[in-house]
């Protein structure tokens, strides 16, 4: 299986390459919990479209390296930028979603956009939900770090009992199978303790909002209505008013993982998005 070294600690990270390697490239940054096997609904329609779409496991998730460090913003993004280079990719796309979005920005404002041409941020915690300083409206992080806590108690019921809310299942149009819900449930447990401890921590001081506004590429905002993991006025719509050039569209009654349940309508959009019209 194809494997680069991290730039931060040689650490294995586990990458797919799908469709044709002359086509125009995607670079997919993953959701907390989950491999690259969450896209498999854009990744796929993507790659038979002409696109080259590459994805990676983060560090302590799927097929990669179980590992305690480098879980911090700064070396999960010398991880994005690892890959771009140790593949050579040029005039990439990066989508990201949920703290992926985060490591996107980083990645950017800590390695330039020399690789990069234009973002999509997929129900991105970027620029952060929790309150600072220069965001009052924000999320008590004390709430966090209540969700925090349930984590490390339970992570199987915290998974079990998040999933109808983190796919918003009680709201029009949102039809999954209760087959794939489980499995998605258990894709989760690919995601080491330790992973998705440091990653809910990483969230109660997220705040990348100066670095959006230095963004200076395309980018298009794609966010729930319903996102009750990432509140669409504390991020989606955040993130939308402080890019420079960004498109922001709202998809009504999706939740946090509206790549699957709004999958055509998403795939749809990021062709639109990479095509420039």
């Amino acid at each position: 299986m194809p494997y680069f070294a991290s730039p931060v600690d040689v650490a294995r990270l586990h990458f797919v390459d799908y469709g044709p390697v002359t086509g125009q490239v995607v670079v997919f940054v993953n959701s907390s919990y989950f491999g690259t096997e969450m896209w498999e609904y854009q990744m796929l329609p993507l790659a038979e479209a002409g696109y080259r779409c590459v994805g990676f496991d983060r560090r302590g998730h799927g097929r990669s390296d179980d590992v305690w460090g480098g879980f911090d913003l700064d070396s999960l993004a010398d991880d994005v930028d690892g890959l771009l280079r140790h593949l050579d990719l040029r005039e990439v796309t990066l989508v990201g979603h949920s703290i992926g979005t985060a490591e996107i920005v980083r990645c950017l404002t800590r390695h330039g956009a020399e690789r990069v041409s234009r973002v999509a941020l997929v129900a991105g915690m970027a620029p952060g939900p929790v309150r600072s300083a220069d965001h009052p409206e924000g999320v008590d992080p004390a709430l966090v770090e209540a969700g925090n806590r349930a984590f490390g108690h339970d992570r199987a019921a915290f998974f079990e009992d998040g999933a109808r809310a983190f796919f918003a299942l009680d709201l029009p149009g949102n039809d999954l199978s209760e087959a794939y819900v489980r499995s998605m449930i258990a894709r989760c447990h690919g995601a080491t303790a330790r992973a998705g401890t440091a990653l809910g921590d990483l969230v109660v001081t997220l705040n990348v909002a100066p670095e959006l506004t230095k963004i200076d590429l395309p980018a298009l905002v794609v966010h729930g209505t319903h996102d009750a993991s990432a509140p669409l006025d504390l991020t989606g719509r955040r993130a939308a008013e402080l890019l420079p050039d960004s498109t922001f569209k709202v998809y009504e009654n999706a939740g946090h993982g509206l790549f699957a349940t709004h999958r055509d309508q998403l795939t749809a959009d990021l062709r639109e998005f990479m095509s420039g019209s």
